[in-house]
């Protein structure tokens, strides 16, 4: 079969992507699509490596070696789904960099929400065309979009030097037969599919974009740019009870409270409130 051969799925082009996304000023400098890759983050920390400037946003097809948390495998059929990374380099202080993740799950779960009429943060439900569904996707703290209790989205985030290589998976059009685990939803299976991913992938890129300059032209400080309040607002984690397993195996049992101006998940727990920096959470029904 062809690229073209599965009409359901219809290829990216490249072309029209670059004339959506790149502008003299803007932050995106270049858009490439390749049909098949095993990691773009990967393939953009190379290139970070090399010396790579910011503003480039790399789209496949078909990723064969895709990771998530925990160095966890992701796998989905050719053009089911967005793969995409993109290519930063923010001027703001360190401490502030783990606040890439939750700008772009904002991004992400703003894009899916206005795409499918359910109306962006701040905004009360309106409707969309009749017939669709409207998908009301939220995040799991730190880095999945989710529908309900189920992923939606997956974002990874890796420092490469002075860069930083931002990757997401996003299921569009996957089948529930398709799914790598039972846990994970697509936008077919809500209800709302958009059988061609450009759209979706130039809404995403430009609320990455807008609020990359708001963030950065702000010293990264999540306050005055508004995005600690947006991320808050979307957080389907906060007010739940979780279960958080931190690095060397312990565990964290408590309720999520807040997101802290660090980007830190505050849980508290039986032995008093606790902020976390990293960890795998768990919602407990």
């Amino acid at each position: 079969m062809t690229r073209y051969g599965d009409l359901e799925r219809p290829p990216l082009h490249e072309a029209a992507l670059a004339r959506a996304l790149v502008r003299p000023g803007g932050l995106w400098r270049s858009v490439r699509v390749v049909e098949e890759t095993g990691s773009t983050n990967a393939d953009l920390a190379d290139l970070a490596r090399a010396g790579e400037d910011e503003g480039l946003l790399l789209a496949t097809e078909l990723q064969t070696a895709g990771r998530g948390r925990l160095g966890r495998t992701w796998t989905a059929p050719a053009r089911s789904g967005l793969a995409f990374s993109m290519l930063l380099k923010p001027d703001v202080p360190a401490a502030r960099l783990p606040w890439v993740t939750l700008l772009t799950g904002v991004a992400v779960a703003s894009a899916v929400r206005r795409l499918t009429g359910f109306g962006e943060i701040g905004d009360r439900f309106f409707p969309g065309a009749d017939g669709d569904e409207h998908v009301e996707a939220r995040l799991k703290w730190p880095n999945d979009v989710l529908v309900g209790d189920r992923k939606l989205a997956g974002i990874l985030v890796e420092k490469v030097g002075d860069a930083v290589v931002v990757g997401v998976g996003l299921n569009v059009s996957l089948r529930e037969d398709e799914l790598p685990v039972p846990t994970a939803t697509s936008l077919a299976i809500e209800g709302a599919p958009l059988s061609d991913r450009a759209p979706l992938l130039r809404a995403v890129a430009r609320e990455v974009e807008g609020r990359y300059r708001e963030w950065t032209a702000a010293s990264g400080d999540p306050e005055v740019c508004g995005l600690r309040a947006d991320y808050r607002e979307l957080c389907a984690t906060l007010g739940r009870e979780v279960r958080v397993e931190l690095p060397g195996g312990a565990e964290l049992l408590g309720t999520a409270r807040d997101v802290d101006f660090e980007g830190r998940l505050v849980v508290a727990g039986p032995d008093g409130v606790r902020p976390v920096s990293a960890g795998d959470v768990v919602h407990v029904r």
